[in-house]
């Protein structure tokens, strides 16, 4: 993947408290690829914008900036889910970096192992690996 992604599809862009934490939290927990940061200023440790891969997919984080209408609010009504071919690995690499257990992941009634973590900045993420 460049570092632009596609110019059309579906991107998830998220806000937490902390971007740069939050980078350094996803690659350790998700083998995430950095392509980008911008900082707000050379005076603010907030990230106006950053993109990361994980998985193959692009994702853009922001930090908060409650002075401009953006404020600080719990992640909710959404997961981000990872498709992978080995769900124990990914599951057991996000708890050693410190996501906590939601749905402990288990084969599922509809066939595929799938289990949801949180991570420190407020986000579920759901890990799915389809029987072969």
């Amino acid at each position: 993947m460049t570092d632009t992604p596609a110019s059309s599809g579906l991107i998830p862009y998220i806000n937490v408290d902390g971007v740069a934490d939050a980078i350094a939290f996803y690659q350790k927990a998700f083998g995430a690829i950095e392509h980008s940061r911008n900082p707000a200023s050379s005076d603010d440790a907030r990230i106006m914008h950053a993109h990361i891969e994980i998985n193959g997919a692009p994702l853009f984080l922001s930090d908060f900036f409650p002075e401009h209408g953006f404020p600080i609010v719990a992640p909710q009504g959404f997961n981000l889910h990872l498709q992978v071919e080995d769900a124990q690995h990914w599951f057991d690499r996000a708890v050693a970096a410190g996501a906590n257990v939601i749905l402990p992941l288990q084969e599922q009634f509809w066939g595929d192992t799938y289990g949801q973590l949180k991570d420190p900045y407020g986000v579920t993420w759901a890990v799915g690996q389809s029987k072969a």
